[in-house]
This record gives structure tokens, sequence and C-alpha cells, in this order.
């Protein structure tokens, strides 16, 4: 006996905290709504017309279960931002060093820093007097060697027999050599003069005049900084986007609250294996020459998707079979699965086959089933005016005696 007891103790409670957390059955809510007003009509009909009450009984109009009250919220589509931030180093659009081919003494000097130089122009020279005597010499050479060979030609066609073609052929190859030794000469006498590789701006430069430079030497550096490139990293999940991105936003600390526009030119084609990163480039425009190469930015992307389903995050319902939302269908709760594409403090972005507008449930529903009545808060508060209006003819009780007494009445 004791035994029977403990179990029927257990379904009471079990079915006490089953209806706490699901709410209670449509059967045995029908069920009890049902003996209720069976009672309440018992009650009204032995109470009779005096006792005020309708004929039909009370309870609430209509019978059935009680409706659910919930929250909804419109459905709307909305775009979805996706916002990268990465820091990055800039660099002119175009560098060089001027660096020295030969060793020599500098004799002239023209590296002032920040003057911006044409391609071509004269930077340092170094003392050439070797090389000038060098040119002088091949090219008297070469004077040499070609009177030689016109000599013979005139006596070739002159019919002198002496100038055999073993002869001819001697003197032709030794003008081809001095050509050869005064190209060599010109190139030496030239390599002593340092010029302008690209147009650009001279950085810091300590060469003076009297410095003796070594071969391999840098003398200055050249930057054109027309455009800047501003390098950085992105993390693997921008892969997707770099494709479809061209335009990024970039600021400097050393002008706040400015923006650069700025444009992707290139991506690395694989990842970093350390930093499981894609190196990115970017250029920004720099005709006003207010950006300076080595700047640090801090670059922004953005891209906007289409207009998305977008739900607040207390709509979304899970269970075994994944995540849903509740929709309002015609005052009964429907359940739709939905998949979750993006989320953002408390916007849900879905994929769901839902009509933009649709009622969806955004508080409430972690009691609902498939098919139960729903109401929001707002029909609630307005059900008591309309059942008034509705209802009409006079009210019971004293209310009615006073309608209902003729005018003079002494009563």
């Amino acid at each position: 006996m004791r035994r029977l007891f403990s179990v029927i103790f257990s379904v009471v409670i079990l079915f006490a905290i089953y209806a706490a957390v699901f709410g209670m059955p449509d059967r045995v809510t029908s069920a009890l709504n049902l003996e209720t007003a069976e009672a309440q009509g018992d009650q009204a009909a032995a109470a009779g017309p005096a006792a005020g009450g309708r004929p039909g009984g009370g309870g609430r109009p209509g019978g059935g279960s009680r409706a659910t009250t919930v929250v909804t919220t419109p459905l709307e589509l909305q775009p979805f931002e996706v916002v990268l931030n990465a820091l990055g180093t800039a660099v002119a659009l175009r560098s060089a060093d001027v660096v020295s081919d030969t060793a020599g003494e500098v004799t002239q000097v023209n590296l002032s820093a920040n003057t911006t130089v044409a391609a071509g122009d004269v930077l340092v020279q170094l003392d050439a007097r070797t090389q000038t005597l060098d040119l002088e010499i091949a090219q008297a050479q070469l004077d040499q060697a070609n009177e030689t060979v016109a000599r013979y030609d005139r006596l070739r066609a002159s019919g002198n027999s002496t100038v055999t073609d073993v002869t001819l052929s001697d003197a032709r190859i030794a003008q081809r050599l001095a050509e050869a030794n005064v190209g060599l000469a010109q190139v030496a006498l030239d390599d002593r003069t340092l010029r302008a590789p690209i147009a650009g701006k001279l950085g810091l430069s300590d060469i003076e005049v009297g410095d003796q430079l070594s071969a391999n030497d840098v003398v200055v550096t050249i930057d054109n900084d027309e455009a800047l490139l501003v390098e950085f990293e992105l993390p693997e999940r921008a892969i997707g986007i770099l494709q479809d991105v061209q335009t990024v936003v970039a600021s400097t600390p050393s002008f706040t609250g400015r923006n650069f526009e700025g444009e992707v030119v290139s991506f690395d084609s694989r990842l970093d294996d350390v930093t499981r990163s894609v190196t990115v480039k970017a250029r920004i425009d720099n005709a006003s020459r207010e950006l300076w190469p080595g700047m640090t930015f801090a670059v922004r992307i953005l891209q906007e998707s289409d207009p998305l389903p977008a739900v607040p995050a207390t709509a979304i319902t899970w269970s075994r079979a994944g995540s849903s939302v509740w929709i309002d269908a015609d005052g009964k709760a429907e359940q739709v699965a939905v998949t979750i594409l993006y989320r953002r403090d408390s916007t849900v972005w879905i994929d769901a086959d839902i009509a933009a507008g649709t009622a969806v449930i955004s508080e409430g529903a972690q009691k609902l089933r498939a098919g139960a009545a729903i109401t929001t808060p707002d029909a609630v508060r307005s059900g008591p005016k309309d059942g008034a209006a509705k209802e009409g003819g006079p009210r019971v009780g004293a209310d009615a005696s006073a309608q209902t007494a003729p005018a003079g009445d002494p009563t």
C-alpha cells in the first residue's frame, strides 16, 4: 500500500513539474474549462434572474482553452554588415635605394633631404679623372683602327695586291675591339656619376664632399609618394570577402578624426603558417603629399550583404531538430525551422521561408506548442472594452433597476 502511494505521489509531482514548465495539456485544460463552465452554468441557473445572472451561463465567451499571451515583432529584411579591422604600415608606391657601383672620392653632392627630384638628375659625382683619360685613350685607339681599315679599303679599291684578305680582316677585328674599349671606358666614366633612378622625394643622407665611397654603399633613398601602399594582415575568415571587397577605410594617429579611402590592389595566394592570416595591400592616393611612408594605419573593411530576414535573439528557440522561430498564424502558434547566418548584439539574421512582415513571437515562445492559441498584450487590454460594447443592454443589479424604473416612480 505504501509503495502504491509513493508511485501515485511521484506521478503527481512529475505532472505538476511538466505543467509548470510546458503548460497544461490542451485536453486537460479543455476538460477543466468545460467542468468549470458547467458548474458556473448550474450556479447561474439556480440563482435565477434575481441574482442578476445572464442566460447561457458563465465562463469565457466562446469556451475553449485559454490563449497564451506573447509578444510579437514583425519580420524585417536588413543587410548584414561585415566589419574587419587590421593594423598596417604604409610604404611608398615606388621607392629605390641609390647605390654606388664603384669606389671613389665624392666631388659633388646634391642630396638635400625632402627635395623632389626627377629621374636622371645628378645626385653624387665621384672623382672621374682616371676614367676620363681611359676614355680618351680608347677613343684614340678607335680612331687609329678606323683609319687603318679605311686605308686598306682604298688600296684594295685601287687594285693594290699588297693588302690581302687576311690583313684586311685583322684590321677590321682591331677596329671592333677599339669600339668595345671605348664603350667600356664610357661605362666606367658614367659609373662615377650617381643619378636618380626614379622621380620622387629624397631621404636623409650624410654623404659629404670628400667622403670615400665603397662599392655597393647606399647613398640615399628615393620615395615616390604620390600614392601609398598599406600592407596589413586579415584573419582566415576574410578570404570569402576579399574577392568582392574593393574599398577600404584607413585612419592614422597623425590625422585624428580623418578617414582615407583606399583600394585593395593585391593579396597573397596562401595563408601564413604561423598566424593563419592573409597579407593584403591597399593603395591610398596621396596627391597632396600629406601622408608619409612608414605611417601606421588602422584599416577597416566593410561588406554589406543583401537584405536578409532579421529577428530579435529572444525569438530563437532550440530543440533536438535545431533552431526555429514561432510565428503568429491567424492566432495560432506555428513553428518554422531556421538557419542562423549572423548574430550581432540582440539581432539575429536567419535563412528561413518566412515572408517579410510576418509576426514573429519574440517573447513567450518557450511554452508554446504547435497550434496553441496565442494573443498579444494589446489584444488582452482591448478585450473587455470590446466585450462591453458588444454585450450592450441594461446592467444587472441596482443599475439595471435604476435604468428600468419609470420617471417619477417613488421607488
